[in-house]
């Protein structure tokens, strides 16, 4: 018979060096399970209690329990904000993500300058929100901006248009702000997954006679699902979240025709004094990230490359 194996505990892994490792490992976390107890577990379960009372901010709480989830059932500022919120999401998932792979797709075949075109196009995301804001807000101006010049220089007063001062314009003129700033973003970031396909997938697809068009939907699409995504994911995230953009140039003017769900929520905290309306309002945003979240997580399972 062979010599019997035997089989037993690696060094290290138990008795009093094992659990010192432990120990040790334990300790190494500790300041990291420290601050996601502070800044994120401590502040969620404050917004959940929050949410459930009337509070102004400073003094007392008094608990009215599901009392302001109902009242956003009936708020129709919340209910316009929220409206906006979804345009704005859907405007997000459509004029960047299409923008951007297009674009991505083109500077892809680019071999002079390419990397002066990336930084081109990237430069907008990189520039602060404050900055972008005054750049747009005088070309919005109206009396000095685009529309008022072109309707002098070429008489046409229907060019006179004023689109932060306007209702029906007003939500388009920001998102076109955020869309300038946005979609350089996801250029670069589609063009980096495009650049991973293997070349020789390309090479195949011609000679079967694939057109550019049919290379483009059966071979660059599938090579970067992964990444296409994820910015469809953070993008949904992202856009529920939107504040800067909407706050600094209109606070969701003129008559809420701009307003956002996180513009809604600042307002009821720090202008109507209301926080735990305010509170109530972010876990709506919660629930909905939570949901896209979810979603995405139930198509991974299922084998979506997501």
């Amino acid at each position: 018979m062979g010599d019997a194996v035997v089989v037993g505990t690696a060094p290290g892994l138990a008795g009093p060096r094992g659990r010192r490792s432990s120990l040790v490992g334990w300790t190494f976390l500790l300041p990291v399970i420290v601050l996601n107890l502070v800044v994120i577990i401590g502040p969620a379960v404050a917004s959940i209690y929050y949410s459930l009372t009337e509070w102004s901010g400073l003094g007392a709480t008094e608990f009215v329990g599901l009392g302001n989830y109902g009242q956003l059932l009936q708020d129709a500022n919340f209910h316009k904000a929220f409206v906006n919120n979804v345009q704005w999401t859907v405007m997000n998932l459509t004029l960047p993500v299409g923008f951007g792979l297009v674009g991505a797709a083109l500077l892809a075949r680019a071999r002079r300058f390419s990397m002066v075109y990336r930084v081109v196009f990237f430069i907008p995301y990189v520039i602060a929100s404050v900055v972008n804001v005054n750049i747009w807000r005088q070309i919005y101006h109206p009396l000095k901006g685009v529309g008022p010049y072109l309707a002098q220089l070429t008489g046409l007063e229907w060019l006179n248009i004023k689109p932060l001062g306007d209702p029906d314009l007003v939500l388009y003129a920001v998102y076109f702000t955020n869309f300038w700033h946005w979609w350089g973003f996801l250029l670069v970031l589609y063009l980096a997954a495009m650049q991973a396909i293997d070349g020789d997938l390309y090479d195949a697809a011609a000679v079967e006679g694939a057109s550019g068009s049919q290379q483009f939907r059966f071979v660059t699409i599938p090579g970067i699902l992964p990444t296409l995504m994820y910015s469809l994911l953070q993008t949904i995230i992202w856009s529920f979240l939107s504040f800067d953009y909407v706050f600094l140039m209109t606070e969701g003017g003129p008559g809420n025709a701009s307003l956002l769900l996180a513009v809604y929520a600042y307002q009821n905290a720090f202008a109507d004094f209301r926080v735990g309306y305010a509170a109530s309002i972010g876990m709506s945003l919660s629930f909905v990230a939570a949901l896209v979240t979810l979603l995405f997580v139930m198509l991974r399972r299922r084998g979506w490359e997501v």
